[in-house]
């Protein structure tokens, strides 16, 4: 059985319940807000809510941000199956997960993504879904790069011919000429700065906006008597 397909709650490691109750005030933000977006992920999205460019064009969209630093696809699962997505009916969910499940094969994590896509349009038929790919990690090229540009190729073969499903490229711009990352876009090398959340998540801006725009019903422009 795929691991990463397996709905599976998060251990606490530390002692703390910070998890389980992040994941409470979710469920409880569905009951309260009536967002038309929602992000879900990983520590790459969960980093963009601190940065400028989630204030400049995120915020604006009627967002909510259910992602937690260092979750696995089987986490996200979880999360999904758990009350999450409930009570809520968002036009577009954003999804990004995956470059925590290091000891996984490519194979195994993409799987763990679509299932969590097929989860989603379970639970929202109408609401599109929009996949950001994994991002480049680690300073100098290695091995995990390698696996997260698998997962992508994957994972885009994958969705291809499902309704209202969309892979969007984020990495343009931040691998040099010398395939190094610089620190003044991804800090640790793994999460974003401002300067690079800008650069990575322009292009899903865009897409939301396009999206948003094409599903605003048509005003009314007869004159009135």
């Amino acid at each position: 059985m795929n691991p990463c397909a397996v709905p599976t709650q998060r251990p606490d490691v530390d002692g703390d319940e910070r998890w389980i109750c992040i994941h409470r005030r979710f469920i409880s933000e569905c009951r309260e807000k009536d967002p038309d977006v929602i992000f879900l992920g990983d520590c790459v999205l969960e980093t963009l809510q601190d940065s400028e460019t989630w204030n400049e064009y995120f915020a604006p969209m009627h967002c909510l941000n259910f992602s937690i630093r260092g979750d696995r696809t089987e986490n996200v699962l979880w999360r999904v199956e758990n009350g999450e997505l409930d009570n809520v009916k968002p036009k577009i969910v954003v999804l990004h997960v995956g470059t925590n499940n290091t000891e996984n094969t490519a194979e195994q994590i993409a799987e763990g993504i679509v299932e969590i896509v097929h989860r989603i349009r379970a639970k929202l038929p109408d609401t599109y879904i929009v996949l950001p790919t994994l991002l480049p990690r680690g300073q100098l090229p290695n091995k995990l790069r390698e696996k997260n540009d698998a997962v992508n190729r994957i994972v885009k073969e994958k969705v291809i011919g499902l309704n209202q499903v969309q892979t969007v490229c984020i990495d343009k711009g931040l691998l040099q000429t010398d395939n190094s990352i610089s620190h003044h876009d991804m800090f640790d090398y793994k999460n974003l700065t401002n300067s690079g959340a800008k650069k990575a998540f322009e292009p899903v801006h865009d897409l939301l906006s396009q999206i948003l725009n094409e599903n605003e019903p048509e005003k009314d422009l007869t004159p009135s008597e």
